[in-house]
């Protein structure tokens, strides 16, 4: 038997400086069990702390029905103590909110690298839209358990989001706006959805890349 078999995992060694897409999810896929307004006030809250405690620089967080997508960069190379720890106090407090017996996620969280800027503009499209594909929204603005409203200025959240410097990148906040409310397309999708299953992002080539995907289109 060959003694790669025995071997451990692969140790993480974290970028400092590039941002990661982040997704976790609950046990069997189910329901977190408790009012959305709770969970939104949990996960606020230890966002919060992570960002004080741990340095970890949030770029935007969303919360889905049974699982989170987050965009987000650990100048100090922290991420895995980062997110060890906002799972294991998030997932407390809910399962004593829903007086569950069993864990709350499933698995360990999961992290794809954003190498790129156009791959971070496509991990933060995918991100925002997702409630609007679930069907839970017509626009993305219109989504409440987003850190979007908080760069409209739609709402105050405990979150502090490290995103000023994408906006003035993109242009102005409503170009911006108009172009996460366009649909990629199902092709599009699913080829951003693939790509954020690695560890480090990537897509397979087009060969007639949409404008929509295009940098200076926004």
């Amino acid at each position: 038997m060959k003694d790669s078999l025995f071997m451990g995992r692969k140790k993480f060694v974290c970028h400092t400086e590039l941002p990661y897409h982040i997704t976790a999810r609950c046990i069997n896929r189910d329901w977190f069990s408790v009012d959305p307004e709770q969970v939104w006030r949990v996960m606020t809250t230890h966002l919060h702390f992570i960002h004080l405690a741990f340095d970890l620089r949030i770029h935007a967080f969303v919360l889905m029905n049974n699982h989170f997508h987050m965009i987000a960069s650990a100048p100090q190379g922290n991420l895995s103590e980062a997110m060890r720890f906002f799972m294991s106090e998030s997932g407390r407090d809910l399962r004593t909110l829903s007086n569950r017996v069993n864990v709350t996620y499933g698995s360990r969280f999961h992290r794809s690298l954003l190498s790129n800027q156009l791959y971070y503009q496509h991990a933060y499209k995918y991100l925002y839209r997702n409630p609007v594909k679930a069907g839970l929204c017509a626009r993305v603005e219109d989504y409440r358990y987003s850190t979007l409203r908080s760069l409209l200025g739609l709402e105050k959240m405990e979150i502090p989001i490290s995103d000023d410097s994408h906006w003035e990148t993109w242009g102005s906040r409503f170009s911006t706006l108009e172009w996460l409310n366009t649909d990629p397309g199902q092709d599009d999708w699913e080829k951003i959805q693939k790509g954020l299953r690695r560890s480090v992002f990537r897509i397979s080539p087009y060969k007639n890349r949409p404008s929509h995907l295009e940098v200076d289109a926004l």
